[in-house]
Parts: structure tokens; sequence; C-alpha cells
């Protein structure tokens, strides 16, 4: 620590800051370098001898922003966070930055712009990667200018500056725009093309052009003129200052681009909303007609948007390394989707031996070291995490001493480094707008990488110290200093001027970015998905804990949307993302060019597959479970690649495979367990606890969701347990998406089969839940046994998007409602034998009113079942592949669900009776 001197007035906006968004309370002034927060400080000056951000020579550096910008929290990690970080000294400008479907650089005379669409495979066969390849750059005549920095931003665009003296340019760019739009002086505006263009499109003041196979509009005011010269392309403004350029999906989409050539965006926001088991989120761009009256634009989904709207989309479509993008023709898009399940620990069951799970508790508890000597921020945060998950075990089975012991070292750490001026501390960057933990790790000082991995390990194990001493979480006590560490990673005020909005998370791309500077050709990068929603279940259990509503719904939005990005992007769980030519299942590594089967430190395929799941909490894990198709391929290819089972982190990959085959899982730890050295996460209790309990239970079964974000439900044989944790102080009743409810006790855990304590039957879902029933039936009894109806063979044809031989269940008669923002739902249990290369296919259309004329039809992409014996469940999650008409109020009307086989040579199952497979329809 420096040696005390006058708090800066710095320290006291930012106290105050603090206290205005309701994350802190405000401080009172100190004589030393500390900021008190509640019971706890930290530093407003880095610790003697360690370091900030710096380039990659350690000089220190500061953000790279325009006067205008000045002082506004950068969000580092982001997508261009190269723009406003500079991390090489030879290049003020940017690394390629990947806003898809363009790719961006910024160089002295402007702005670089691609459109990567044919994938490469490096690396031996281990990377795939839609690298930045210049096809024009964007600027001004006679631009030259010697640095570019970061002028504005919005939640996922942003606007470079360049001026050289003489001539000004920005451009705004940002996730899914197809535009460019530019705003110069001194200059007529300029594209320079890599090659010689094509000109398919001369109009004057719009000019369509095809450069390297791929096809762009130019924009100039009205009334003036693209002149071409070689490869150089210009046109006077005509006193305006405006131009805008445009990435085409082909050259007939002309004509619609047009018409939003000058609707600039000027920002964009999402807003989120968890409520009933569900999320729901609005993207909206705002915009400013600079000719005409046209406020409207349009905006390409990513695959794990469109897969959760059912607003229109238009027929265009873009090559992305997220796989295929939808175009939408608006301002803004809504996706709703199941919440993630979060519960503190999995629930109690009598499979699990009480004395056995009490000695391996006794053996962390007791440890001489259970700390195992971390010092840094990251090694510290999985040493709390591994504590914290032992905390409910012990409480489960009467081990009050332990839980109280393990909760007391939790709270001994925590406070430690929420004290300024000893061995580890917080300290903030007023430049960069940050909190740094040192001891730093693995760049989490010179690079800003990694906070939301480091610190969401510390707000874990505090949200498990709230659940047992709310007096510690208490803002006064300890808990203000926990909601620094949020806001430093997961801000969710716009308006902090002392932390940016969600540093991590990028809300468009739908997961988190590890490095804060983005420095790297690929662009930015994550590794750890598992980390990130780490962080996303702390947040709901911290909120849940301290009756912080706007934390706890902000912690569902960010692991539900990351939950499926991870299953796409990571897992390629409908393998529809990665390439044909890339020959694994699943990455370690996601970067803004790609996907790579590596990680940062070893080849080893156990860590490559490991990486992205733990650590295994009942927070951040589960959600997991909601593609076990992926799981057992993942699986599988680790095995192949490691040349057999797994042996260093055979209990991460163990608890891995139970999400999908718990009693398979089993089989491994009661073979395995006895001489094995846990991963430095986890423990033996918690490995043991994990899988016994699973492969009693079953495995999660994210399909079904609670009204209480702390739920979760479990799916063993056709049997359903619910889960619920209640940190209230009143008892409650939680109701299932299934129709099932569950009583909880306050600040308890409960389980059942959804009869709640009073003794009432079950609820079935009466209104909008229809069951198949062999013989065609779609009923809302639950009733009957559970049978099967075989899906005919496709016969070695391709029947995709087309029914053959398809099985047909019908309700006729059906009066009801249209729920607004509600969408089609199923849960269809398939199984294909042991026979491969199978794709079961559905389609559901509506006739409102029975008069034998389907109104609305939905198409869905096919199941690629897996050739083990078993239920698989298909549901709507895989996407729409079409849809006609349009929904309304249902008169006597008839609901129509048709399987078929769209791939293979072989038939399959379809399961039905009872609550096996279900169609849940979008009414009240």
């Amino acid at each position: 620590m420096p040696s005390p001197r006058s708090r800066p007035a710095a320290a006291v906006v930012l106290a105050a800051a603090l206290a205005a968004v309701g994350l802190g309370p405000a401080a009172t002034p100190a004589a030393a370098a500390t900021v008190p927060v509640g019971a706890g400080s930290y530093s407003d000056t880095r610790p003697s001898g360690t370091t900030g951000p710096t380039t990659n020579t350690g000089a220190p550096v500061t953000p790279k922003v325009t006067q205008a910008a000045k002082g506004k929290p950068v969000p580092t990690n982001d997508w261009w966070s190269s723009l406003a970080f500079q991390r090489y000294g030879d290049n003020p400008y940017s690394t390629p930055m990947y806003g898809h479907p363009l790719t961006y650089q910024a160089v002295s005379g402007g702005l670089e712009v691609g459109y990567p669409t044919s994938p490469a495979v490096v690396g031996e066969g281990r990377q795939y990667e839609y690298a930045h390849k210049r096809d024009l750059t964007l600027g001004l005549s006679g631009l030259n200018s010697p640095d570019t920095k970061a002028d504005a931003w919005s939640d996922w665009t942003v606007t470079p500056y360049w001026s050289d003296g003489s001539r000004t340019l920005r451009t705004t760019i940002g996730h899914g725009m197809p535009f460019v739009y530019a705003q110069g002086s001194g200059g007529n505006a300029q594209v320079t093309t890599a090659a010689t263009p094509t000109v398919f499109s001369d109009q004057g003041n719009v000019l369509g052009i095809t450069v390297g196979g791929h096809h762009y509009a130019l924009f100039a005011p009205t009334g003036t003129d693209w002149n071409i010269s070689g490869t150089t392309i210009t046109a006077g403004l005509g006193g305006k200052d405006y131009f805008s350029l445009a990435v085409l999906p082909s050259t007939d989409a002309l004509a619609t681009f047009r018409k939003y050539a000058f609707s600039f965006v000027t920002g964009s926001q999402v807003d989120w909303s968890a409520s009933g088991g569900t999320v729901g989120a609005t993207y909206r761009l705002t915009t400013e007609a600079k000719e005409g009256t046209e406020r409207g634009t349009l905006q390409a989904l990513y695959r794990h948007q469109w897969l959760h709207t059912t607003d229109a989309l238009t027929p265009y479509t873009y090559v992305s390394p997220r796989g295929t993008m939808k175009v939408r023709e608006g301002t803004s898009f809504t996706t709703r989707q199941k919440a993630a399940p979060v519960l503190p620990g999995l629930p109690r069951t009598g499979a699990v031996d009480a004395s056995r799970l009490r000695t391996y508790l006794s053996e962390v508890a007791n440890s001489s070291d259970p700390f195992s000597g971390a010092t840094d921020t990251y090694w510290t945060g999985k040493a709390l995490g591994k504590l914290a998950q032992l905390v409910p075990l012990a409480d489960q089975i009467g081990e009050t001493a332990v839980r109280d012991k393990l909760v007391g070292l939790l709270k001994g750490r925590l406070q430690e480094w929420f004290t300024a001026g000893g061995a580890s501390e917080f300290s903030y960057d007023k430049d960069w707008k940050t909190l740094i933990g040192y001891p730093a790790s693995y760049g989490s000082d010179a690079e800003l990488n990694d906070h939301h991995f480091h610190y969401g390990y510390y707000v874990y194990a505090a949200a498990i110290v709230a659940q047992y001493d709310a007096s510690w979480a208490a803002d006064s006590a300890w808990g203000g200093m926990v909601k620094a560490l949020i806001r430093d990673t997961a801000n969710p005020s716009r308006s902090d001027s002392a932390f940016p909005f969600l540093r991590g998370f990028d809300v468009y791309a739908g997961h988190s970015w590890a490095s804060g500077h983005q420095g790297f050709a690929a662009g930015n990068n994550q590794e750890s998905s598992s980390e990130s929603t780490n962080l996303s279940a702390a947040l709901v259990l911290w909120g849940s804990a301290t009756g912080n509503t706007e934390l706890r719904d902000l912690g569902g939005y960010l692991l539900a949307t990351e939950s499926e990005a991870i299953a796409q992007y990571w897992f390629d769980a409908d393998q529809q993302v990665f390439p044909g030519s890339f020959t694994h299942d699943t990455v370690g590594m996601v970067w803004g060019s790609g996907g790579a089967y590596s990680t940062w430190w070893t080849a080893n395929p156990e860590e490559i597959h490991g990486i992205n799941v733990l650590p295994v909490t009942a927070g951040g894990t589960p959600h997991l479970a909601g593609r076990k198709d992926a799981i057992r391929r993942n699986i599988a290819e680790m095995e192949r690649e490691n040349g057999g089972p797994a042996v260093e982190w055979r209990d991460i990959l163990w608890e891995f495979q139970s999400l999908a085959d718990p009693a398979a899982a089993k089989a491994k730890w009661d073979a395995g367990n006895a001489g094995y050295t846990p991963e430095q996460g986890e423990s033996k209790a918690h490995t043991y606890h994990w899988i016994t309990t699973l492969d009693a239970l079953g495995a999660p079964d994210p399909s079904v969701t609670g009204d209480l974000p702390t739920s979760a439900v479990f799916s063993k044989n056709g049997t359903r347990t619910y889960a619920a944790h209640n940190h209230g102080s009143t008892s409650r009743t939680v109701t299932f998406s299934d129709g099932k409810k569950l009583t909880v006790p306050a600040r308890s855990t409960a389980t059942g089969t959804g009869t709640d304590t009073g003794g009432q039957e079950p609820q079935p879902s009466t209104g909008n839940t229809f069951r198949l029933r062999s013989g065609g039936a779609l009923t809302t009894a639950t009733d009957g046994t559970a049978v099967s109806d075989t899906i005919p063979s496709a016969e070695g044809r391709n029947h995709d998007g087309t029914p053959n031989k398809p099985l047909v269940y019908e309700a006729k008669g059906v009066n009801a409602t249209l729920k607004a923002g509600a969408s089609t739902a199923f849960r269809l249990q398939v199984d294909a034998g042991t026979t491969v290369g199978l794709g079961q296919q559905a389609r559901i259309s509506y006739d409102l009113t029975g008069d034998g004329s389907f109104d609305r039809t939905e198409t869905y992409q096919y199941f690629a079942t897996d050739p083990v014996t078993g239920w698989e469940e298909y549901s709507q999650s895989r996407g729409l592949k079409a849809a006609t008409g349009t929904l309304g109020n249902l008169s006597g009307g008839t609901v129509r669900l048709e399987v078929w086989s769209a791939i293979g040579n072989g038939s399959a199952l379809l399961r039905t009776g009872g609550d096996t497979s279900v169609v849940v329809i979008p009414y009240e």
C-alpha cells in the first residue's frame, strides 16, 4: 500500500455513485487512500509494485476515446474493445473486430470492411475461422488519421472516430448490422476496394458493386453521384456530411436496403424481464432519418435469437461463424425462452449415505489449508467456490457444526479481500473505471481479463453466506463490497458514472467475452463459458437471498441467454453452426472469427471438454442438461481424443455426463472414486453428492420451469421430481410450467411430485397443454400408460420440410384466446435405438375455425437422434424451419401435430401416453 494521503475527490464521487444506483452505501470521506463501503473498503490506488492496464510491452495505457467520451466508463471485454484499449504500441487503430455479418478493422484511411463467407480450418484441424479479409475500406478522400478513437457506444454498437486535422470521419457499426453509417467532413466520401469491383447497379447516388464475391450497396446523399476509377470510388456529399454502405444478401435485395440507407442507427438497447419461469428480452435500435422520414432498419439475428422469437423475419440470410443469421425488418425484436434452473444445492435424497458424506465433508472442513495456498483472485475464487458448494450439503444431513465452520471460512476470506490495506485487496482504477483484485492473475490487471470469471466465485460464495446470515450481507456490513464486484462485472445501470454497463456480457452475441483489450486477429474470445454462467447463477442466488429482485432477474436473463449461446456456439447442439469441414463436436474457445478445439494452457482433451463445465454447481450447471444429445456427443469425443475415459479431470467429466446419463456416470464413480485427486475447485464430498443425487432423481429437466427463479425439475423413467428453494421469510407455493405445484416452507428447500402440503392432487394444465395418445389424439388429460408409436423410415431419401408418411395427432373443437407474446412449444420423446443417421421432424398446424383449412403452419428443424438406446427429447428449441399464415383465436378449431422421418434409413419410436410427449399451444 502507498503511504496514507488525502482522499481524492474522485473517490468521493465514486462512493456517491455507489449509493445513487442502490448498489452500495454512501461513504464518509477518509484520510487514507481507501474508500469505505459498509464494513469493508477498497483502495483508490494500486498496491506498491503492482501494475494496471498496460500495452503488451508494459507501458501504462489509458482509454483511447474522444473528448466527447472522456470520463465515461469504457465497456472493456467487448467485441470492439481494441478501439479504446491500445494493447500494441505500433497499432493506434484497432485489431479486427467481428460485428457479424460484417467484420471491421480501423486503419489510418478509415474503416476496413469485410464479409467472410468461407471458413478455413487451421491449426491441424483444431480451429475454424471466418477471418477478417478486407473487401473495401470506407473513408474520406485524403484521410490519414494518426489514430482511431471510440467516440460513442451503446449496448451493441460503437462509433469509431478518425481525424487528421483537416478531415474528420465517424462511423457507426454494430452486431447484426448490415449497414455502416458514416458522417464525414473535409473530403469526399471514398470507398477503396480490394479488387476491381463489378458494378451491378448504378443509380447515381446509389451504387451496387460486387467485390470478392460479396455484394455491397453504397449510398450517397440524394443529388450526388458515385464515380469509379479502378479500385477507388468517390462521391461528393453535396454539402451534406453523411453516406452509408450495406452488405447485401443478394443483388435483388438492393431495393429493400435502399429504403433504409438514410435511417441512421444512433443507439441500441436491450430490456429484459423474468417472470413465471420465462425470460423475455427486447432488442431495440434507435434511428435518425438523414433524408426523408424513414426510421426503420434491418437487423440480422443470431441463431440463439431467431430460435426464440416469433417476430416476422424476411427471407434474407447471412453467413456467420455462429451459423445462419436471419434478417428482421424493423427497429426491434423480442425473444422469449425458458428460465434456466438455479438451486443453492441439489436436493436431499435417501440415496446419499449421510455417514459417507460426513466423512468427505470433514476432509475439507478440517483440512490444514482449506484454501490450498491460494493467494490471487482466480485461485482464491476457486477455493471459495469449492467451500460454498459444501455448505448446503452439510446443512442437509444436520451437520450444523461443519456448515457453520464452512460459512466462517468463507466469511473470513471474503472479509480479507473486502478490506483494503492487507495482503489482498481490491483497488479502483479511475481511468478504466474498474475494480482490480490484487494479487491479480491471468491478466486481470494488465489486460483487464476475466473479471467475471474470478469475481463470480466471490459473489457465489457471498450468496451462500447470505442464505445463512442475512445480517452479514447487509449493505452496512459486507454486502456493499459484494455489490461493488457485481457492478464491476455485471452492472445493470447505463447511467452509472463509476462502472460500465455489463462489462463482460455482450447482450447481442448472447455471451461474455474474456479479453479486456480484444487485441487479437481473431477478435475477442471466451474459453470457460461455464465460469461466466457461474456469475449469472450467483446473481440469481444473491438477489434471492438479499431480496434484490433487480439483480436476481438480471442473473436470470444472463443465464438463460448464455445457456442457449453455449449450446449453439460451444457445443453445436443442433449441429447447425460448426462448418462441415471442422470435425470436432465441441470447442474449448469461441472467438469472434470462429471457434477452437483448444484451451489457453493445454491441448489435453479432458481440459478442452471440461473447461466449459466447471465449476459444477446446482446454480450454473443444470442448464446444460437441456441438450443431452450434445452432452453424449461431447463425452464420446473426449474419450476418442483422450484414448479412453477421463483421468485428470474425471470428477468434472463424471458430473457432466450425469446431466445426460446419470447411471453411466454413477458406474464410473463407483469404479474410480477410490484413487483420484479432485480437480482444484472440486471435492469428493460434492462429487459424491452430485452423482448419487442425480442417479436417484434423474438428470435435470430444464424443459419444465417454476415461477420461482430458484427452482428445478429432474426426470427419471418418466417420473419428475420438483425442487425449489425459498429464501423468503414466509412459505410460498411454486407453480411449474406443467401445472404441478409445490409448497416450500420459509428458508428451506422442498421436493415433491407437485402435490402441495395440503394434500391436494396435482393440477393438470387443462387449457393449452395437449398430450399425445396412440391412435392420433391430442388430449389435455394426464392419465394413460406410456407406450410408443413407430415413425416410418425415410427410406434413405431426404424429406426435410415435407411430411412423408407422418404420424398425425389432432385435437378438434378447441376454443381458446391467443396469448400475446407466446409461441408454440412441444416436448416429444423419440428414440432411434441403435440406428445411425436418423432425423425426426415435426409440423404443427392450426385450423382456427375447424373449417378444414389450416390458417397457420409451423415446420420445425428436424432432430438428429443418437444411436444410443434411450429416449431423447425433441423440442421447439430446434427452431422454426418455415412458418406460413397467422395465428388468431381458436373457435371450434383444430390443432394438428405431424411427426415423420426427415432423413435416414430406419424407423424410430415416438413415446405417447401419460405426460410423456406434449404440445403446448400459445393460447390462454
